[in-house]
């Protein structure tokens, strides 16, 4: 359930505060937010609109500051970006370095950079070989790419790709027809008949239903309409959690995916823009399945802010596309490649990974704690590592509730804390990876405080 809130855009009086991680020292929205905002949409498609009225100036660690020098603990990693923090000190330098070095573009041409970032980005991810790329939708329709050229190259009759619903895999045309929503793919025009849907195994519809008994019957519909897995089907694209709420499938409906992939000559891809890079308390989400992806898609928490994606998977693979078949005009240049390198860096020298996955016990163990305390606001709190999301409902019934978690925001973004609003039954959290221990627990204390005093507001 989506809901169309609309964010105050004219200063208001809220309470002052200052802690060692908050400092809210003036009306908010700040004065001349609603200036810069309205300057903005005058100029920038209306696509772009959405979030919480602050104008950023500044962000170090886990710590936001707005034109005012106001200052919030981020629980949202500008969307799962920053997970070594914000202008990580180890990254800038790094960047800084190539920058000094007056080489900033080489296209295809080979650098020193590209050859040791792909080297430990290879190593990092236990994948051969990498294709490096911009964005996270454009490593996704890399990943179409080459699961189809590996079903020509078997000899499949079609090149199909079964895909779940209500996964989201990117804005670019094969990246939106391999997402279920209908209505932000009506642009293209048509439907792809050779990409297939499954259910997502919620744990609302599961029940207590067999797992391996929900995917049989997803699969079979597949069969009873004509599709043959041995000459139709190419790949299987998997996003290794649900964006909009932190769903994880079970792990046997993952297991029992690769089995069939296994079994029918198909590739198993995963969608890891938000769950790559220490964010779940594994190296990449995937791992907490049990099972060992052909081809890895990655964004988001690559470039710790810079525009670097990829995709990664073995020789066999990758190298399928002919000289000049895919490339991309920024692929690997040397800005990114040391902007990735420090990333990766970073999290085996801060150890991020264990980090994520300790520091994920204790957020979730006080995000459970408020939802004990919210029982008829809170339905689900899902998620693993330093990823989560609240999901709301009506009280007294379990129908989603859009217009709550909106509030909460709101209420969030006046006291000092940022999250990530969805426009939807859901609010999701994800704090830097460096995040404080005590900023950690001051943002859920905020956050708890906000959810009474819009239920108080409500009520």
């Amino acid at each position: 359930m989506s809901s169309n809130y609309n964010f105050p855009r004219n200063p208001q009086e809220v309470p002052l505060i200052q802690t060692e991680h908050r400092l809210i020292q003036t009306s908010i929205p700040a004065p001349g937010t609603k200036d810069v905002l309205e300057g903005l949409e005058g100029v920038e498609s209306r696509s772009m609109q959405g979030q919480m009225p602050i104008v950023w100036d500044k962000a170090k660690g886990w710590s936001v500051y707005d034109i005012a020098g106001n200052k919030w603990i981020d629980f949202t990693s500008t969307i799962f970006v920053v997970n070594i923090g914000h202008a990580n000190s180890h990254l800038v330098s790094s960047v800084q370095a190539v920058l000094e070095k007056s080489l900033i573009h080489t296209y295809a041409y080979a650098s020193k950079i590209r050859v040791e970032y792909l080297k430990k980005l290879t190593e990092f991810a236990q994948f051969e070989k990498a294709f490096l790329l911009s964005s996270g939708t454009e490593a996704t329709e890399a990943a179409i790419k080459l699961m189809r050229m590996q079903g020509q190259k078997n000899g499949k009759r079609k090149l199909g790709i079964i895909c779940v619903e209500n996964n989201w895999h990117g804005r670019t045309l094969g990246a939106q027809l391999l997402s279920s929503n209908k209505e932000q793919k009506e642009w293209i025009g048509f439907v792809d008949p050779d990409i297939h849907h499954i259910p997502f195994p919620y744990p609302w519809v599961l029940g207590g239903a067999s797992v391996e008994e929900f995917l049989s019957n997803g699969l079979k519909k597949l069969l009873d309409s004509g599709v043959d897995f041995d000459k139709d089907i190419c790949g299987v694209m998997l996003e290794t959690f649900q964006g909009w709420g932190a769903v994880f499938y079970p792990a046997e409906f993952v297991q029992g995916l690769e089995r069939l992939c296994r079994k029918h000559g198909m590739l198993l891809a995963f969608d890891e823009m938000q769950a790559g890079f220490a964010r779940t308390g594994k190296r990449f989400g995937y791992e907490h399945y049990g099972v060992k992806p052909d081809l890895l898609c990655c964004g988001k928490g690559m470039g710790s802010g810079f525009p670097l994606s990829g995709v990664l998977g073995s020789k066999e693979v990758m190298d399928l596309p002919e000289i000049g078949n895919m490339s991309s005009t920024h692929s690997a240049n040397p800005v990114v490649c040391a902007a990735g390198l420090a990333t990766i860096e970073e999290i085996e020298s801060l150890n991020l990974v264990e980090e994520s996955e300790q520091k994920g016990r204790l957020f979730h163990e006080k995000l459970m704690a408020i939802k004990e305390r919210f029982p008829d606001r809170i339905s689900y709190v899902l998620g693993k590592g330093m990823i989560a999301a609240m999901l709301f409902k009506k009280p007294g019934s379990h129908e989603p509730d859009g217009h709550f978690p909106s509030k909460v925001c709101e209420l969030c973004m006046n006291k000092g804390l940022l999250v990530v609003h969805t426009g939807r039954e859901s609010i999701k959290l994800a704090p830097p990876l460096v995040i404080s221990r005590e900023a950690l627990i001051e943002g859920l204390d905020v956050l708890a405080e906000s959810i009474f005093e819009a239920d108080q507001i409500e009520k």
